[in-house]
């Protein structure tokens, strides 16, 4: 009796998109669940409770990333994170980088786009978790918001801030101008800032959902010393997150011609 034998590459897609859609749904349904129960967390003072929820919520997602979509998160360099307040400076290649982020950390405040504000249920999560929100389109608004109420009761209480120097998520091998606001807050906050280099955009780009299987890497790199002028402080980012982040690709990746994308003309730098 013939049979047809079953080509390995029509399998190892068909494995691809099951996945994936088991990793959307754990992920969707996780997302819901987890803040619908923070809901009675809002009324409880202060943001502790809050924050130890979201850090549960983020290693569960780093879970269902190694459990369904094969991706292992390997963590170096934790030995460059100074104690008390810091500016954690991180390339941004996919929608995974904030859980893996948040995962590591206790009490992490973060920069976001005031885009998630208008999410139900997610921008009172966000004001209570005190989220330093700018406005997209950057410019004025967006300095003016890095020390507005949330970044002084960081700063006064020494918490660690997360911010994406590019302003949006990067295809792997290209980046985007570092927006300004990052100097700004380093001027305010007057602490280190520690960059990080990833390259989980190789396992999970951009905000797809096709996920591969491979090990993910957040390098914590050396920090940079509070105290610098901008145009000094800007280029050493930028060198310490892009040099880190392209030794994190395999052997044989093919890099664009062009590495920069630039901002477009309605977002201000």
């Amino acid at each position: 009796m013939n049979r047809t034998a079953t080509n390995p590459a029509e399998a190892a897609a068909s494995a691809g998109r099951w996945r994936n859609l088991l990793f959307q749904a754990a992920y969707w349904t996780t997302s819901v669940v987890v803040a619908i129960l923070a809901l009675p967390l809002l009324l409880l003072p202060g943001r502790k409770p809050l924050m130890a929820w979201i850090r549960i919520y983020s290693r569960l997602m780093v879970f269902w990333m190694r459990a369904i979509g094969g991706i292992r998160l390997e963590v170096r360099g934790r030995a460059n994170i100074p104690e008390g307040g810091c500016i954690i400076a991180s390339k941004h290649q996919s929608w995974g980088d904030g859980y893996c982020m948040f995962s590591q950390f206790d009490d992490l405040s973060f920069v976001t786009g005031d885009h998630l504000e208008k999410l139900p249920l997610v921008g009172s999560i966000l004001r209570k978790m005190q989220t330093i929100v700018v406005a997209s389109c950057g410019g004025a608004e967006s300095r003016a918001a890095l020390m507005d109420d949330s970044m002084q009761l960081a700063r006064a209480e020494g918490r660690r801030i997360l911010i994406y120097p590019e302003g949006r998520l990067v295809p792997v091998g290209h980046y985007m101008p570092y927006r300004k606001g990052v100097f700004h807050m380093y001027e305010a906050y007057q602490c280190p800032v520690v960059p990080v280099a990833t390259n989980l955009g190789l396992f999970w780009p951009l905000d797809k959902w096709a996920l591969s299987p491979g090990v993910a890497v957040n390098v914590f790199v050396e920090p940079i010393p509070p105290g610098l002028p901008k145009d000094e402080f800007m280029a050493l980012l930028h060198e310490r997150i892009e040099t880190a982040s392209l030794a994190l690709l395999p052997e044989g990746f093919v890099m664009p011609e062009n590495r920069e994308i630039p901002h477009q003309k309605n977002e201000a730098a």
